[in-house]
Order: C-alpha cells, then sequence, then structure tokens
C-alpha cells in the first residue's frame, strides 16, 4: 500500500510541473534588539534591501500604485521583523477604529504581509495592521475562505506585535512576528514565498508586491520570494494560556420558575514547538462558555442545521482537518443526544411529580489537542484528539424527594488524522480519516476520504476527485457507505467552465464527526463563467454565469430534479454593485425526503412528493461602502403553475458610522411562500402515512450589530437577533402512490399550525491588555426555551405584535467574567535571566 502511494505520488509530481515568480526580496539578519515602537531608526533598517514598485489589483489590474510603498524584512533567532513607509498624504489616510479581523468595509487603510513559509505556492499566513494598528491575521490554504478581501481562515489568532505612527508624509508600520506563531521547515537555507499588500480606502485600491492577476487561478502561487533568511536557531516554542472564569445564569422553566447557578470554570491553553514544522496545542479542562448565540431556527425541514464554529480551539490552525469536509467540529462538545428526551420526560403525565434538577446542554471535555505541521518535502501532517465526557441527567420525585439520575451521553472519544502532500504547481493529494468510538451501547463510526487536485503546467485546467467510505459499527453489525466526486474544470481566463459528477450512496454517513444534509443522491453539473476585469464606461468589474444541475435519487435510480440557473454581477465605477440571478426548475419534480418515510433518512424506498416547476428572479446589491450610511439589499420573488401560490423575499441591511469609534448596523430579512406545501408533521391515524400540508409560511429574521471602540484592543460589542416563523395551514392532504395528493376533509388544518420565536442578546467587552492576553466581561439575554412557542400565533399573526409579545415572556440570564494570560517561555526565561 505504501509503495503504490509513493508511485502515484511521483507519477502525478512527474506531470506537474513548476513555475517561476518575478520578484526577489533578500532580508537582512540582524544581532542587536529591535524595538516595536513605530520608528524604523535602528540601523539595521537603514541598511536593509527595500521592496517597492506596487501593482494594482483592483479596481484595475496592472497599473502602478498611486503611492509609493516601501517594504523591508529584517530577522534573528526569535523573529521576522517587517518595516513598511507607506508615503501619502496624512488627509487622506482613513483610520477607523475596528475589532480584530474585521476591517472589511471598513473606513481604514491597511497593510499585509503574506508568507508561504514552505513554499509550496498553496499554504501560507497573513499578518494585516491597520492605520490605528488593529491586527487582522489568517491561515491560507486551498480550502479557505473564497470571499471578497478575504484570504485565509480568519478564525485563526496568532500572537504578534505591531506598532505605527503618523509621518507628515505618510505613516509606518513596525511589525515584530515571532517563530512560535508560525511553522517552517528546519533548514539552513531557508526560502519562502512573500506577498506584500496595501490597501488605500478612499479609493478602493489594492496593489501588490508581486502582480496578483484576478484571472489566474489562486493567490499564494503569484508570491514573490523572500530569501537570505538562513541559519535560524528557531528557541524552544512553548507557550501557555492559564485562565479562569466564572458567573452567574438564571434560566426560565415552565412552570417552575427560574433555574438559578453559580458557573466557574477554569483550564489551560498549551502551545507547544516541537520543532519548527510541528506544534502541538492542547486544552485542558475547557470551557466555551462565552461564545456568539446560534442564529437558531424553526426547522421544519427532514435535515439537521448547521451550525457555525465559534470556539476559538476547534477554529484556529485547523485547516488540514477540514480540507476534506468531514470534519465538523459541532459534533465534539456537542449537546447530549439525551437532552431533550429528559426535557419531555417530565411533561409526560406519568412523570407529573418529577422535576429536573439538571440536565446539562453541552457535553463538557476533558481535554483537546492537535498536532500539526509540514515536513520539508512539504508532507502535511495532522492530529486531532478530544475526549467527550459521560453526561447525566437528574430529575427529582417531588413527593418522595428520590432524585433518579439518567443518561444523556456516553463517554467519547473523537479522532482526526490527515495527510496532505503538496504537490508542484498547487496541486495536492490528501488522505483523512475521522474515528468516533462510544463507552456504551452507541454506535462507533469510521470515515475515510481521499482529495486529489490536479493542476496543468499553465495552472488553467483542473481535474479533481473526491472519494469517501464511511463504516457505523452497531451491536448488529451496523452498515457502511460511500460518495465520489469527479471534476474538470477550466480555472483561468476570463472564460472558465466546469463539469461534475457527484454520487452519495444511501447508507454513506459521515455525520458521527461530519456533516451530510442527505444521502442517496446523484447529481451532474454542468458551470461556465465570464469575468471581466478590465473597466469600461460603466462598469469596473462584470461577470455571468450559467449552471445547470441534474439530480436523481441513486437507490432506486429516480429522477429528483433539474435546475437551471443564470447570474450577472456588476461593479459600477461608483463602488455600487449589483446581482440578477435568474432561475428555473422547469419540469415538475420528485422530492424523496420532505414526508421523512421513511424516518431514517438513509433508508429505501422513500415516499416520494411530487413538486410543482418554479421560475424565480433575486435582485441583490450594495452600496459604496466607504460612505458612512452603507446598505445592502435582496428583493426576490418565484411563482409556479400552482394557484395563490406566490413566494417572495426581502433584505435590507443599513449600517451608519457615527465615527471612527462608533458604528451601528440594523439588517431586517423576511420570506414568504403563500402555498408551501410540506410535511404536516402528523401521520394517519389508522395507517400510519405521513401526512401533507398546504400552509403560508411566514418568516422574519431582525439582527442589530453595534460596535464601540475605545482604543485597538478594547472594544464594547453588541449583538441583538429576533427570530420568528409562522406556518398557518389551509389544506391537509394524502399522498398519493404517485407523489400527488388529495384533500382531507375530516382534519382541521389550524391544529397543525405553528408560531416559533427564538431572541438572543449578546454584549461583549473585550480588552486585550497586554499580547495574547485578554479579559472579556458578558452578558447574554434569551427567550426561554420553554416559551419559544408561547405566543399564539392566531391571535398575534403580524410581526411587530408578535415580537412584543416575545418580551413578555421570561427570559433567562448570564453574566460571566473570563481572564485569560499569555505566558511565553523565551520572555519568562529571559526575565529570570535579568
Amino acid at each position: 500500500m505504501k509503495g503504490a502511494f509513493l508511485f502515484i505520488l511521483s507519477f502525478i509530481s512527474f506531470f506537474v510541473p513548476g513555475f517561476s515568480q518575478q520578484k526577489v526580496l533578500r532580508s537582512s539578519a540582524i544581532t542587536g534588539v529591535i524595538r516595536i515602537d513605530g520608528n524604523l531608526d535602528e540601523a539595521p533598517w537603514q541598511s536593509a534591501n527595500i521592496a517597492d514598485s506596487f501593482i494594482t489589483n483592483s479596481p484595475v489590474y496592472g497599473l502602478p500604485s498611486v503611492n509609493r510603498t516601501e517594504v523591508k524584512v529584517l530577522y534573528d533567532n526569535t523573529a521576522m521583523y517587517v518595516g513598511v513607509y507607506l508615503h501619502d498624504d496624512p488627509r487622506n489616510i482613513r483610520r477607523q477604529f475596528t475589532a480584530r479581523d474585521q476591517e472589511r468595509q471598513a473606513d481604514v487603510d491597511y497593510f499585509s504581509v503574506f508568507i508561504d513559509t514552505y513554499k509550496d505556492r498553496q499554504n501560507g499566513y497573513q499578518f494585516l495592521v491597520t492605520s490605528r494598528n488593529v491586527q487582522s491575521d489568517s491561515r491560507i490554504s486551498p480550502n479557505a475562505p473564497k470571499e471578497f478581501g478575504v484570504y485565509g481562515d480568519l478564525s485563526w489568532d496568532a500572537v504578534w506585535d505591531s506598532k505605527v505612527s503618523m509621518r507628515t508624509d505618510g505613516w509606518v508600520i513596525e511589525m515584530k512576528i515571532p517563530y512560535f506563531s508560525i511553522r517552517f521547515t528546519r533548514s539552513e537555507v531557508q526560502e519562502w514565498g512573500v506577498q506584500f499588500q496595501r490597501f488605500s480606502r478612499r479609493s478602493n485600491e489594492t496593489s501588490y508586491w508581486n502582480p496578483v492577476n484576478p484571472v489566474v487561478n489562486g493567490f499564494v502561487n503569484q508570491f514573490g520570494d523572500l530569501v537570505g533568511m538562513d541559519n535560524i536557531q528557531s528557541p524552544l516554542r512553548l507557550s501557555l494560556s492559564p485562565y479562569l472564569s466564572g458567573g452567574y445564569r438564571s434560566t426560565p422553566m415552565e412552570g417552575t420558575g427560574y433555574q438559578d447557578e453559580w458557573l466557574k470554570s477554569g483550564g489551560m491553553d498549551i502551545k507547544y514547538g516541537l520543532s519548527e514544522s510541528f506544534t502541538l496545542d492542547a486544552t485542558l479542562i475547557p470551557d466555551f462558555g462565552q461564545v456568539i448565540s446560534d442564529n437558531v431556527v424553526n426547522n421544519i425541514s427532514p435535515f439537521e442545521v448547521q451550525f457555525q464554529e465559534n470556539r476559538q480551539f476547534f477554529t484556529e490552525g485547523t485547516e488540514l482537518f477540514n480540507k476534506a469536509g468531514i470534519f465538523y467540529s459541532r459534533r465534539v462538545g456537542r449537546t447530549p443526544q439525551g437532552f431533550d428526551d429528559v426535557n419531555q420526560l417530565v411533561k409526560d403525565p406519568g412523570f407529573n411529580n418529577y422535576e429536573i434538577i439538571r440536565n446539562p446542554s453541552v457535553t463538557r471535555l476533558y481535554n483537546a489537542m492537535k498536532f500539526s505541521g509540514r515536513t520539508s518535502n512539504n508532507l502535511g501532517i495532522a492530529v486531532f484528539n478530544a475526549i467527550g465526557r459521560r453526561e447525566h441527567a437528574i430529575i427529582r420525585n417531588s413527593v418522595t424527594g428520590r432524585d433518579s439520575t439518567i443518561l444523556t451521553e456516553d463517554l467519547t472519544n473523537y479522532n482526526v488524522f490527515v495527510l496532505d502532500q503538496a504537490l508542484k504547481n498547487r496541486s495536492y493529494i490528501t488522505l483523512t480519516n475521522t474515528n468516533v468510538l462510544r463507552d456504551g451501547h452507541s454506535p462507533d463510526a469510521n470515515v475515510t476520504a481521499v482529495d486529489i487536485a490536479l493542476y496543468n503546467k499553465s495552472n488553467t485546467h483542473g481535474f479533481f476527485l473526491r472519494p469517501r467510505y464511511s463504516k457505523i459499527f452497531q451491536q448488529n453489525g451496523g452498515y457502511e457507505g460511500y460518495s465520489n466526486l469527479i471534476e474538470f474544470a477550466k480555472v483561468s481566463g476570463n472564460l472558465q467552465y466546469s463539469i461534475s459528477n457527484s454520487i452519495v450512496s444511501p447508507k454513506y454517513s459521515p455525520n458521527d464527526l461530519g456533516f451530510l444534509l442527505s444521502p442517496n443522491d446523484i447529481t451532474n453539473s454542468a458551470t461556465v463563467s465570464y469575468n471581466i476585469y478590465t473597466p469600461t464606461k460603466t462598469f469596473l468589474n462584470q461577470s455571468y454565469s450559467l449552471k445547470i444541475d441534474h439530480s436523481s435519487l441513486y437507490k432506486p435510480t429516480h429522477f429528483a430534479k433539474l435546475n437551471v440557473e443564470a447570474t450577472s454581477f456588476w461593479i459600477f465605477r461608483n463602488f455600487w454593485d449589483v446581482t440578477i440571478t435568474l432561475g428555473a426548475a422547469p419540469i415538475w419534480f420528485n422530492d424523496f425526503f420532505e414526508l421523512q418515510t421513511p424516518t431514517n433518512i438513509r433508508e429505501t424506498p422513500r415516499v416520494n412528493l411530487k413538486r410543482a416547476p418554479y421560475h424565480y428572479l433575486i435582485i441583490s446589491g450594495s452600496s459604496d461602502s466607504r460612505k458612512r450610511l452603507y446598505a445592502r439589499w435582496t428583493i426576490g420573488g418565484a411563482e409556479g403553475p400552482l394557484p395563490d401560490d406566490p413566494y417572495y423575499r426581502l433584505l435590507l441591511g443599513l449600517r451608519y458610522r457615527f465615527s471612527d469609534r462608533l458604528s451601528i448596523e440594523a439588517t431586517y430579512q423576511k420570506q414568504h411562500d403563500n402555498g408551501q406545501y410540506g410535511y404536516a408533521f402528523s401521520r394517519d391515524a389508522v395507517t400510519g402515512a405521513p401526512l401533507l400540508a398546504r400552509r403560508q409560511y411566514s418568516d422574519a429574521n431582525t439582527l442589530v450589530t453595534g460596535i464601540y471602540n475605545f482604543t485597538s484592543r478594547m472594544n464594547l460589542t453588541l449583538r441583538a437577533r429576533h427570530y420568528w416563523n409562522n406556518l398557518t395551514n389551509t389544506n391537509i392532504f394524502d399522498v398519493k402512490e404517485d407523489g400527488y395528493w388529495t384533500e382531507r376533509a375530516d382534519l382541521i388544518p389550524s391544529e397543525y399550525n405553528d408560531n416559533y420565536n427564538a431572541f438572543n442578546l449578546d454584549v461583549f467587552y473585550t480588552w486585550d491588555f497586554r499580547l495574547g492576553s485578554r479579559i472579556i466581561l458578558g452578558w447574554k439575554n434569551w427567550l426561554g426555551l420553554d416559551y419559544e412557542r408561547a405566543v399564539p400565533g392566531s391571535e398575534y399573526s403580524q410581526y411587530v405584535p408578535n415580537a412584543a409579545q416575545t418580551f413578555r415572556k421570561p427570559h433567562g440570564n448570564e453574566v460571566t467574567l473570563r481572564f485569560i494570560y499569555f505566558l511565553d517561555y523565551m520572555s519568562l526565561k529571559k526575565k529570570k535571566a535579568h
């Protein structure tokens, strides 16, 4: 097996040659002390080589940057130092304060240094400093987020230093990037990829030292080279971040008043550099209480809702673990599987005398660790392990006073293992394995994925192959499944296209540690796009695309859906943008999952529901984000052949910048379907067949966020969200064998109505009082879970009266204080030496 793997690597490497870069910068070694104060007055800065002559990337590609930028790089055995002089008229420098990693669309200038320490032209680091000395950083990888102005995973936060000073002819940045914050190979001669970026807000000009052509696929492959960082004797990379947290939580419980509890926790995060290339990250007795609230919804679909990961340990430095897309870290420390069962149990008439004393909503972890790095041959190795503790609920008989203990979650071990071989010309082959072992009767799971990406010599075309295999181990023997994606694409140039085939077997099951909406699917897709980056009289950029998707049920093979979608995108010369999307499902199609029969989503055959064809139009856009008032909007609608069945959606977001320190944004979005057909969440009393409902579906979501920045490292943030979903049923149907339906006259539709509300308020005061150290004071307020359906929808069917009633229901409150202190072993050693 090993020989075959090496043969494949050699074969691929032979046919995938590399390419050269245009610019080279030589760094300079230093022996003295560089003080990070925003002044490049030490002698080594005066003699260092200069990187200049930046080239614009946007709004127009290929022009010399309007203002001169000079960059110098120094190094010693502890860190890399970057000095930057950004020439400009001080009156034109934009200087809004922002939170860390939040400089996009803010009224602020900034500068970034990107480094590819392994020079594999795929992976790298970004370190960004704004004109207010606010830092941003990210990890760059082939599967990093693809958003405008985003180059990598912004959830990664490193510990590094920077200072900014203003001059009569511009501004100066001085940066220190310690080696304990990055990884590189052990070699006497270091050659890294490097890129420098400058962004000037007043003209929205982005320029790079080494040109970045927007029609060329990839970003890291367009870096220049950094040479001269030789004979680095990297020190011991060991840092500790002990933390203490405490607080108070009051949770409303229907029928029993409020459940009050004191919150207290303590633990430690450890980073240990096993070598220049590999790092061990561990968290002992982790507590993830201070994270923003999830955007919960009333999930009436047959599929699970995927939530964003907000816990820092599971977001930073996880690019290798996430490369295959089979690691959904929210599985680790999830809500115990028996949590809802306990809540329902005490509502059963047979348990009238019982009350819940304790029912943890989160599985606590004993510990978690990550080991990752890359060898000198560009082989990435990553290992993740976490142990979730066994959780129990306690219910008490109010008559006898006796407590009963209920197991809600088994002791669980989570593992992820990754091998990622970076090849020339941005190609790679990756092996990922996830494994979940449980102590008890719950099933174990194992999933293996292989990802292959091959690009040709000129970086114009790519071939992608992604097979997966899953095995679930149960007492009755378990089951296995597989999936695969194969794709060929033209990835560079104004004209780009792709064709792909995806297959997911009915029993493919990665969800013990991954996330898959639904199995049992075959999808064939074709996409073509034409992108114009040359400005015209009206537009700065233009993009036009057409996509066709044809999907079928895998077993038994049966047509599911055909969808055609065309999209046009324009950026105007005034920096407003508009996107128009026109699409259609032109023929009647089949939905094999909506009726949730069989209830196990992996079982076949499935009960089918016929869906009517429809066409839709969506128009969205945004204004010039440089202005104090910034707006974004979406207006869309759909229609089909069924009577009285229109659908519409709208979104309006407004952000106002009151000053360089204070800004507030409010977003309101709503969708309404006058004739939505879906599972009624009930079955026929005799046959057990699922019932179908036609209903008026409405949901609305209001989100208000705000930030006040006291300094570049101290701010107060607010996030308030109200979500409302109202289902008003007009008809109830039986579903026939062919998927069409017949109305039931003996059932009352209104008995199946639903009115759901969710509310969360998160307020956090954050102070980064020294590098890597932080104090966070948080307050959370939420509508009690037992009261999310307490507002009668028939009486309060409009948004504002419904929302007003929501605030009259019991709310929970939580106040917490967390103290984190960063300790670097080498800094402590130096202090002791003095």
